[in-house]
Order: structure tokens, then C-alpha cells, then sequence
């Protein structure tokens, strides 16, 4: 006599859908970059010209905060499957990217927007490599570190917890993306300074609100 599997539990499920969203939108926000008025002014302060950052930062640090709180709620060992399976749709976006972009566009589409949105969906090699490596060792990295800290700390401070670990797996993340894509194309420590500053300073200010949200209301789905 076999037994029936143990069923799904409801939070896990709608964060699981949701973090295949953000995995997938994310590279298509990044297209954009975004200044943010207090946090452009500390490049100025420090010599550098006022940051910006990808508008993909805002999924970023949603995919963050769901694998934690997935971490806080059911075990480091399913946030990092949740990780894992998030290399699924952002590899078959990719791949559909690639098809879609070498397929012939329809002979009344405008040729402004199809232009545009090749400019916009187009990627090199290194770009989608380093998406890829950034992805897959930022959000194990958060996982990693913030299953770490709740081991010390047990259930108290999930809003340090979860904003050090979100810290630390963004300046990873930039680390490996900006050399992996554009190294020996042009100079990059700039970049890589402002991009680390500008996520560090998103993480401390939205990444604790968020995770008490998600994690209250995976708590409530789970009743």
C-alpha cells in the first residue's frame, strides 16, 4: 500500500508561481535604469556621478525576500530547490528570446518598434551567461546566509537577517554580472561601485518591510 504524497502547502505554491515571474521580468526591467532621489545623491558624496541602478534590482529583490521568507517558513533545503527551479524559466526565456528575436518580423509590423524591441530583448552571449552564473550564486548565497543567521539567531530578527543576507547576495550578484558581461569591453570599476552602493542602500531600505509581509502572509495561506 503506497501512501499519497503530503499535499502542497498553499504558500509555498503562490510564492513559487510568483518567483518564476520575477525570475522571468527581471532582465526585461534591467533595460531600464532609474535614479532614486536620496540614494542618487550618496554618488555625488563620494565623488562619483549620481547612481543609477537597473530597474531589474526591484524583481531582484523580490526573488530575495520570497526565498527567504520560503527559508523561514519551510527549511533552507526547499529555498534552495525553489532556486534551482527558478534556472527553468529563466533559461527557457532566453531561449524563447532567441527564437522570437531570429524569427522574420510580420511585414506591417512598424520597423521603429520592431527595432526597438530587438534593442530591448537582445543580449550577447556574455550578458545571458552572466545572468545566469549571477542568478543561480546570488540567490543560493542569500538562502545559504540567511538559513546561517536563523541558525545563531533562531526566530528573532528576521529583518537583519534577511536584509544582511540580501546585502551580501546583491554585491555578488553585481560582482559576477558586470565582469562577466562587460569586462574588457569598457572600464567597469565605476560601474561596479555605483551598482553595489545603489543595491546595498535598496536592500537595508526595502528588504525588511517586505520580508515581515511575505512572511505574515505565508503564514496566513498556510491556516
Amino acid at each position: 500500500m503506497t501512501s499519497s504524497p503530503a499535499p502542497l502547502s498553499r504558500s509555498l505554491f503562490g510564492f513559487s508561481i510568483f518567483y518564476g515571474g520575477m525570475v522571468c521580468i527581471a532582465g526585461v526591467l534591467g533595460n531600464k535604469q532609474v535614479t532614486l532621489g536620496p540614494v542618487s545623491a550618496i554618488g555625488p558624496a563620494l565623488g562619483l556621478g549620481p547612481l543609477a541602478v537597473e530597474a531589474g534590482i526591484f524583481a531582484f529583490l523580490l526573488l530575495v525576500t520570497i526565498s527567504s521568507a520560503v527559508a523561514e517558513l519551510h527549511g533552507r533545503a526547499v529555498a534552495n530547490r525553489l532556486v534551482q527551479i527558478g534556472f527553468l524559466p529563466l533559461i527557457a526565456s532566453i531561449l524563447l528570446s532567441v527564437l522570437v528575436l531570429a524569427a522574420p518580423a510580420a511585414g506591417d509590423m512598424d520597423p521603429a518598434r520592431a527595432q526597438a524591441f530587438a534593442m530591448m530583448m537582445g543580449g550577447t552571449p556574455r550578458i545571458w551567461a552572466g545572468g545566469i552564473i549571477a542568478y543561480g550564486v546570488s540567490q543560493t548565497l542569500n538562502v545559504t546566509l540567511f538559513a546561517m543567521l536563523k541558525g545563531r539567531e533562531g526566530g528573532r530578527l528576521l529583518w537583519l537577517r534577511a536584509a544582511v543576507a540580501s546585502i551580501l547576495s546583491q554585491i555578488a550578484d553585481t560582482l559576477l554580472f558586470v565582469t562577466i558581461a562587460f569586462y574588457g569591453v569598457f572600464p567597469i570599476g565605476e560601474l561596479l561601485l555605483g551598482q553595489m552602493l545603489a543595491k546595498v542602500v535598496l536592500s537595508a531600505l526595502l528588504v525588511p518591510p517586505v520580508i515581515y509581509l511575505l512572511v505574515a502572509l505565508g503564514r496566513r495561506l498556510d491556516r
